[in-house]
């Protein structure tokens, strides 16, 4: 590949630039991606390194914010998504906290979902508005709710879809157009579906992050998260990682580099199995309810299948009882893994309640509809009737 790799790649499909985007050989003539794990980099003459910290060459400084192994990852994480750049961050939740402190300042509004990752609310509502960020939390599906609550402070629209855990389906357009009516930026949490499954910026979403740590990476091996999106916002949010220095590692973005070469795949055999598993939890007399929109009489179902390409691997249910009968069926599982991390080829499953959720107030959990008696299951790549008999010790079977 040449250094115009670029042209060269324009124009291809989701999976050639899951494999290709972002390499630019170096004089070495590697076929796989390096692993640059260097904190600072050599100049060759003190005017080249004023030039450099100058912003008047381009080129690598200081690997806090710049790295060749990050920047594959963050080309190929754009490429993927269809953004103009991208950066990347520490995890998935420095992502969220760098683009808010770049973007926002005392006297600004969020308006965010209720249906959001647990640490997502503390965040904003903890934090933010610690700094003097008003944030007002709105039921992700009730478009009226968000209309009511912008105004000409609201300066980010946040929502997560597929939620987290009940994957809830908000409309993206429709969120865009009301952000946009008050000149606001929309922001979309991606992690559920990943750019294999849905392209937020396609319908209108102004940004887009990523808990890399899940789908991105697929085997739970490293903590990470990117933003991506219009070069302006993403130049603000590099700037505030440069000098607060939540940044993502090189050998971390290597292995999310080497995971997205294989996500499309990953995610339709993640679907697949969740889709069969939702069913098959359906019918079982102990489950009260199941959450998933590949369910046709899940309320998001139709949205979904409009602007997602399939369904994701992540599913809820309640089960007939309270907390008790929930950590049955989680403690009677065998080699299902109990723990909140999701996106891995291993089968996940956890108590939301008390977990992912635990640090969100009785009322905040009323609101977002996490109750005693659900629980999440990120289907793995396993065996889908192993991943059944599995939950069927604790279910009565």
């Amino acid at each position: 590949m040449t250094d115009n790799q670029d042209d060269n790649l324009a124009g291809l499909a989701l999976d050639t630039l899951a494999i290709r985007a972002g390499h630019h050989r170096t004089h070495e003539g590697e076929h796989s991606e390096p692993i640059f794990t260097t904190s600072s980099y050599v100049f060759e003459s003190a005017a080249q390194a004023a030039a450099r910290f100058g912003g008047s060459e381009p080129g690598n400084v200081y690997s806090r914010y710049t790295n060749p192994t990050v920047r594959l990852f963050e080309e190929r994480i754009a490429a993927l998504e269809g953004a103009e750049d991208g950066i990347a961050t520490a995890s998935g939740m420095a992502a969220i906290l760098s683009t808010c402190m770049a973007l926002l300042e005392a006297g600004d509004k969020v308006v965010c979902s209720r249906s959001v990752f647990g640490t997502t609310t503390v965040l904003f509502t903890k934090y933010m508005q610690k700094f003097g960020v008003e944030v007002v939390m709105v039921p992700l599906t009730k478009l009226d709710a968000w209309r009511d609550a912008v105004c000409e402070k609201t300066k980010l629209l946040f929502v997560e879809t597929p939620s987290n855990p009940l994957c809830d389906v908000a409309d993206i357009a429709a969120l865009a157009k009301i952000a946009h009516s008050k000149d606001a930026l929309l922001v979309v949490d991606n992690c559920f579906c990943s750019p294999a499954l849905q392209k937020p910026l396609a319908l209108g979403a102004d940004l887009v992050v990523h808990s890399a740590t899940k789908y991105l990476d697929g085997q739970g091996r490293c903590l990470g998260g990117a933003v991506v999106g219009p070069a302006e916002p993403i130049d603000l949010i590099r700037g505030f990682i440069r000098s607060c220095g939540p940044s993502m590692s090189p050998f971390n973005a290597w292995v999310f580099a080497k995971g997205l070469e294989t996500l499309r795949l990953r995610m339709e055999a993640h679907s697949k199995s969740a889709l069969e598993l939702a069913l098959w939890l359906q019918a079982n007399p102990a489950v009260e309810k199941v959450f998933y929109a590949g369910l046709p009489e899940h309320p998001g179902h139709a949205l979904a299948a409009k602007q997602q390409s399939a369904f994701g691997g992540v599913l809820s249910f309640r089960v007939k009882g309270g907390q008790a009968e929930a950590w049955k069926v989680i403690d009677s599982t065998k080699f299902l893994s109990i723990t909140a991390n999701l996106g891995d080829a291993k089968t996940t499953i956890c108590h939301p309640a008390t977990t992912t959720h635990g640090r969100l107030s009785d009322q905040e959990k009323v609101e977002a509809g996490i109750t005693q008696n659900l629980i999440r299951v990120a289907v793995g790549l396993e065996d889908i009737d192993d991943i059944k008999a599995d939950l069927a010790r604790g279910l009565g079977a």
